[in-house]
């Protein structure tokens, strides 16, 4: 009998952590799921990278779902038990597939394609029913996708909708405020003081504002393009 693979995952892929991952590789897969189980219509992420930000704007790739048509619904922070289900079903998947058992990626995903496929189509669910057989219309969300589909449908609107709904607090430092890691200017006189940034979905517009909500300063939202956040790029070439 062969010994042990480490269990560390790191031992499959230099990513030890998703947010090493880079969002595009993300973004990839994703698209590959789509295609084999339709577009849904809401997800539920946590706020780590790639799908959340502690700079309080979404994510280029949570902007990308959203031109989909899909809602982002993200977790309080420390709350894993708001998406309890796929918290359990990871570990249960973790504990079958044995992953420190693995020696290969090959073998590691051979182990979990089984371990989904016993829960899903297998394994006693809702009386005696798997999910596969009680839930059938989970087979596919009918919303089909396709890359030219995505291509046509893609909603810039929707995306400025939806960034419209944020008020984000920014210090000034050196006479600038940054949004997206890129910096925009408001003046020296406001050094160090908190200033308030919300979009304009009408004029494509950061709107710079004080405390008392007096209009400071507007800019180009160069960051809110379909261009740059279909590629998950929001920083400016220039």
């Amino acid at each position: 009998m062969s010994s042990p693979a480490p269990s560390s995952a790191r031992w499959f892929s230099p990513q030890g952590y998703w947010a090493q991952v880079a969002g595009t590789t993300v973004q990839a897969q994703l698209r590959q799921q789509f295609r084999r189980w339709g577009v849904p219509n809401a997800v539920r992420v946590d706020n780590g990278s790639p799908w959340g930000s502690w700079s309080d704007l979404p994510t280029a790739l949570a902007l990308w779902l959203v031109g989909l048509g899909l809602d982002v619904h993200w977790n309080d922070p420390r709350c894993p038990q708001q998406n309890g289900k796929v918290e359990r079903s990871q570990g249960t998947g973790k504990r079958w597939a044995e992953p420190g058992r693995c020696h290969t990626v090959a073998e590691l995903q051979a182990h979990l394609d089984e371990v989904d496929r016993i829960q899903r189509e297998c394994y006693p669910a809702v009386g005696g029913l798997s999910r596969w057989a009680a839930f059938p219309q989970l087979k596919h969300s009918g919303r089909r996708y396709t890359q030219r589909g995505e291509q046509a449908t893609w909603s810039l609107e929707r995306v400025r909708e939806h960034v419209a709904g944020y008020v984000v607090p920014r210090v000034v430092h050196g006479g600038r405020v940054t949004l997206y890691e890129q910096r925009y200017y408001v003046g020296r006189a406001y050094n160090h003081q908190t200033l308030y940034v919300q979009f304009d979905p009408d004029q494509g517009l950061w709107v710079v504002a004080d405390h008392e909500g007096r209009q400071l300063r507007q800019h180009e939202a160069r960051e809110i393009t379909r261009e740059r956040i279909v590629k998950l790029d929001l920083h400016d070439p220039q």
